[in-house]
Formats: structure tokens, C-alpha cells, sequence
């Protein structure tokens, strides 16, 4: 069973859209930490950023939580990211990873760290740079 909290979290993620993206940052306190493979930003108006953005980059983003680990301060999602590039939009891309968010005494999320393999989760899947980057991996092999 999740804390308050974390099902707080879980349903905005799970339900996020264009329109409930306040909603979201008003999980986070106003100089909260966020970063990923990409970005490293504080702040409510950068965060909002984010995500805004990731809605004018692909089609159709979802997030399905599959895990939880969670303690009094901490709680670990691991998820999967479902959407469509814009260059192809009738096929379903998925990138797997986790986030790692820490809470601050009024629950408001002042951490929010994503973890995920930006090469074979993303970068291998886009026209171009795919198959330079898994001639890279495959090169990389012992």
C-alpha cells in the first residue's frame, strides 16, 4: 500500500496531460530540484518547462508506474514512458527507467531525479543517429 503521498504522485504522473501540468508542479516545493539525462533545472517555472515541452517534442506521452520503493523521505518509481515521435506517429516508442524523488517535511517534492539510458532508450530509436549509435554499441562489445 502507498502512502498518501506517493499515490498523489503516481496518479498525476499517470494522468498527466497538457492541461494538469499545474497540478503536477504544485506537488513540488517552489525551488525543487529537477533533473534527467537532458536537464538540470530548479524552480517551479523550469520544471512546468519540462514538461510542456515534452508535449511539443512527441505525441501522446504516458507514463505507466510499475514499482515502488518508498520510505518516510523517499520514494523510487520505476516506470515506463510510452509516445509517438513526431516523424512516426503510428508507432508506440517506450523508454524504461526510474525516478528517485525525496520529500521534504510538507510532502512537497524537493528532488526529482530520472534515471534512464538516454543512448539505447532514445537516441537508437531516432532516424540517423540510430543506426550510428548502435554501430557505436555494437563496436563497443568485447
Amino acid at each position: 500500500m502507498n502512502t498518501p503521498r506517493t499515490q498523489q504522485v503516481i496518479d498525476q504522473f499517470e494522468s498527466l496531460n497538457q492541461q494538469s501540468v499545474c497540478q503536477l508542479i504544485n506537488l513540488y516545493a517552489s525551488d525543487a530540484l529537477f533533473k534527467d539525462p537532458f536537464n538540470e533545472v530548479r524552480g517551479h517555472v523550469a520544471i512546468k518547462h519540462i514538461f510542456m515541452h515534452m508535449f511539443t517534442q512527441v505525441n501522446n506521452p504516458k507514463f505507466v508506474i510499475k514499482s515502488v520503493l518508498e520510505n518516510s523521505s523517499q520514494t523510487c518509481l520505476t516506470w515506463e514512458f510510452l509516445f509517438q515521435l513526431k516523424s512516426s506517429p503510428n508507432k508506440i516508442e517506450l523508454i524504461r527507467g526510474c525516478t528517485w524523488f525525496t520529500f521534504n517535511e510538507r510532502d512537497l517534492i524537493i528532488e526529482h531525479r530520472d534515471y534512464w539510458d538516454a543512448a539505447e532508450e532514445l537516441y537508437e530509436k531516432l532516424p540517423l543517429i540510430g543506426s550510428l549509435m548502435k554501430w557505436l554499441k555494437k563496436r563497443a562489445k568485447l
